[in-house]
Protein backbone atom coordinates (compact mmCIF):
# COMPACT_ATOMS: atom_id res chain seq x y z
CA UNK A 1 0.00 0.00 0.00
CA UNK A 2 1.28 3.31 -0.99
CA UNK A 3 1.99 5.76 1.88
CA UNK A 4 -0.56 9.41 1.11
CA UNK A 5 2.08 12.12 1.92
CA UNK A 6 1.63 14.61 3.79
CA UNK A 7 1.01 18.52 3.00
CA UNK A 8 2.71 21.29 5.02
CA UNK A 9 0.30 24.00 5.89
CA UNK A 10 1.02 26.86 3.47
CA UNK A 11 1.06 23.47 0.57
CA UNK A 12 -2.32 22.65 1.55
CA UNK A 13 -3.21 26.47 1.92
CA UNK A 14 -1.67 27.19 -1.28
CA UNK A 15 -3.51 24.13 -3.13
CA UNK A 16 -7.04 25.35 -1.28
CA UNK A 17 -6.55 28.76 -3.33
CA UNK A 18 -5.57 27.20 -6.31
CA UNK A 19 -8.39 24.94 -6.60
CA UNK A 20 -10.94 28.28 -5.83
CA UNK A 21 -9.27 29.93 -8.46
CA UNK A 22 -9.22 27.73 -11.23
CA UNK A 23 -12.72 26.63 -10.32
CA UNK A 24 -14.14 30.10 -10.43
CA UNK A 25 -16.55 32.00 -12.91
CA UNK A 26 -14.29 33.89 -15.32
CA UNK A 27 -16.52 36.99 -15.07
CA UNK A 28 -16.24 36.59 -11.25
CA UNK A 29 -12.96 36.41 -11.62
CA UNK A 30 -12.69 39.19 -13.50
CA UNK A 31 -14.82 41.31 -11.65
CA UNK A 32 -12.22 40.36 -8.58
CA UNK A 33 -8.91 41.27 -10.06
CA UNK A 34 -10.63 44.26 -11.30
CA UNK A 35 -11.36 45.04 -7.38
CA UNK A 36 -7.71 44.81 -6.51
CA UNK A 37 -7.34 48.05 -8.35
CA UNK A 38 -3.13 48.48 -9.36
CA UNK A 39 -1.19 45.07 -9.41
CA UNK A 40 2.64 44.97 -8.94
CA UNK A 41 4.42 44.31 -11.98
CA UNK A 42 4.81 41.03 -13.50
CA UNK A 43 5.89 39.24 -16.46
CA UNK A 44 4.67 36.16 -18.35
CA UNK A 45 7.38 32.85 -17.67
CA UNK A 46 4.85 30.77 -19.66
CA UNK A 47 2.04 32.30 -21.85
CA UNK A 48 -0.97 30.50 -21.28
CA UNK A 49 -1.66 27.75 -23.77
CA UNK A 50 -4.52 25.43 -24.26
CA UNK A 51 -3.94 21.35 -23.52
CA UNK A 52 -5.58 17.95 -22.97
CA UNK A 53 -5.36 16.16 -19.34
CA UNK A 54 -6.07 12.60 -18.95
CA UNK A 55 -8.82 12.36 -16.07
CA UNK A 56 -8.41 9.65 -13.56
CA UNK A 57 -11.37 7.94 -11.84
CA UNK A 58 -11.86 4.92 -9.25
CA UNK A 59 -15.01 2.62 -9.13
CA UNK A 60 -17.48 3.64 -6.39
CA UNK A 61 -14.22 6.13 -5.12
CA UNK A 62 -12.24 2.83 -3.48
CA UNK A 63 -11.62 0.50 -6.68
CA UNK A 64 -8.68 0.45 -8.89
CA UNK A 65 -7.96 3.78 -11.06
CA UNK A 66 -8.82 3.52 -14.53
CA UNK A 67 -8.52 6.18 -17.41
CA UNK A 68 -11.76 8.22 -17.32
CA UNK A 69 -11.24 10.51 -20.26
CA UNK A 70 -8.97 13.49 -21.57
CA UNK A 71 -10.31 17.22 -20.69
CA UNK A 72 -9.48 20.78 -21.92
CA UNK A 73 -6.82 22.27 -19.84
CA UNK A 74 -4.88 25.90 -19.80
CA UNK A 75 -1.82 26.53 -18.22
CA UNK A 76 -0.15 29.77 -17.34
CA UNK A 77 3.75 31.06 -15.50
CA UNK A 78 4.24 34.73 -14.35
CA UNK A 79 6.36 36.21 -11.90
CA UNK A 80 6.27 39.10 -9.59
CA UNK A 81 9.40 41.72 -10.07
CA UNK A 82 10.57 39.97 -6.54
CA UNK A 83 11.13 37.00 -8.41
CA UNK A 84 8.27 34.90 -6.37
CA UNK A 85 6.54 32.70 -9.52
CA UNK A 86 2.63 32.15 -9.89
CA UNK A 87 1.60 28.95 -12.48
CA UNK A 88 -2.03 28.30 -12.66
CA UNK A 89 -4.48 25.06 -14.44
CA UNK A 90 -7.67 25.59 -15.03
CA UNK A 91 -10.45 23.78 -16.61
CA UNK A 92 -11.19 24.41 -20.21
CA UNK A 93 -9.42 27.05 -22.87
CA UNK A 94 -10.30 30.25 -20.72
CA UNK A 95 -6.64 31.43 -21.44
CA UNK A 96 -7.65 35.33 -19.55
CA UNK A 97 -8.81 32.84 -16.63
CA UNK A 98 -5.55 31.14 -16.42
CA UNK A 99 -3.60 34.49 -16.44
CA UNK A 100 -5.38 36.21 -13.76
CA UNK A 101 -5.34 32.85 -11.95
CA UNK A 102 -1.44 32.63 -11.89
CA UNK A 103 -0.96 36.23 -11.14
CA UNK A 104 -3.38 35.52 -8.05
CA UNK A 105 -1.13 32.94 -6.79
CA UNK A 106 1.58 34.65 -7.15
CA UNK A 107 -0.11 37.49 -4.78
CA UNK A 108 -1.04 35.07 -2.84
CA UNK A 109 2.81 33.85 -1.95
CA UNK A 110 3.69 37.97 -1.03
CA UNK A 111 3.37 38.42 2.99
CA UNK A 112 1.86 42.29 1.89
CA UNK A 113 -0.73 41.02 -0.82
CA UNK A 114 -1.79 38.04 1.02
CA UNK A 115 -4.36 38.96 3.83
CA UNK A 116 -5.76 41.21 0.94
CA UNK A 117 -6.20 38.47 -1.91
CA UNK A 118 -7.64 36.35 0.50
CA UNK A 119 -10.71 38.75 1.57
CA UNK A 120 -11.58 40.35 -1.44
CA UNK A 121 -10.99 37.49 -4.01
CA UNK A 122 -10.43 34.03 -2.40
CA UNK A 123 -13.27 34.06 0.14
CA UNK A 124 -15.95 35.71 -2.13
CA UNK A 125 -15.07 32.98 -4.67
CA UNK A 126 -15.26 30.40 -2.25
CA UNK A 127 -18.37 31.49 -1.02
CA UNK A 128 -19.66 31.29 -4.27
CA UNK A 129 -18.09 28.16 -5.29
CA UNK A 130 -20.04 26.38 -2.50
CA UNK A 131 -23.12 27.66 -3.03
CA UNK A 132 -22.47 26.21 -6.73
CA UNK A 133 -22.00 22.86 -5.19
CA UNK A 134 -25.12 23.36 -2.91
CA UNK A 135 -27.48 24.21 -5.66
CA UNK A 136 -26.21 21.40 -7.74
CA UNK A 137 -26.67 18.89 -4.62
CA UNK A 138 -30.40 20.05 -4.77
CA UNK A 139 -30.97 19.99 -8.11
CA UNK A 140 -29.81 16.31 -7.87
CA UNK A 141 -31.51 15.45 -4.78
CA UNK A 142 -35.02 16.27 -6.56
CA UNK A 143 -33.98 13.70 -9.15
CA UNK A 144 -32.99 10.78 -6.57
CA UNK A 145 -34.72 7.44 -6.91
CA UNK A 146 -34.82 5.01 -4.27
CA UNK A 147 -35.67 1.55 -5.15
CA UNK A 148 -36.97 -0.76 -2.80
CA UNK A 149 -37.20 -4.82 -3.52
CA UNK A 150 -41.00 -6.41 -1.58
CA UNK A 151 -40.12 -9.64 0.05
CA UNK A 152 -42.54 -12.31 -1.49
CA UNK A 153 -43.74 -15.09 0.48
CA UNK A 154 -42.87 -17.91 -1.28
CA UNK A 155 -39.52 -18.47 0.29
Amino acid sequence: MQATPTLSADTAARAAWMRVLALAEPAALERAVQGLGPLPAHRTLRAAENGMAMVRARSGGTGAQFNLGEMSVTRCAVTLDGGIMGVSYVPGRGRRHAEQAALLDALLQRDDWRARVQAEVIEPLSRDLAERAEQRSRVAARTQVEFFTMVRGED
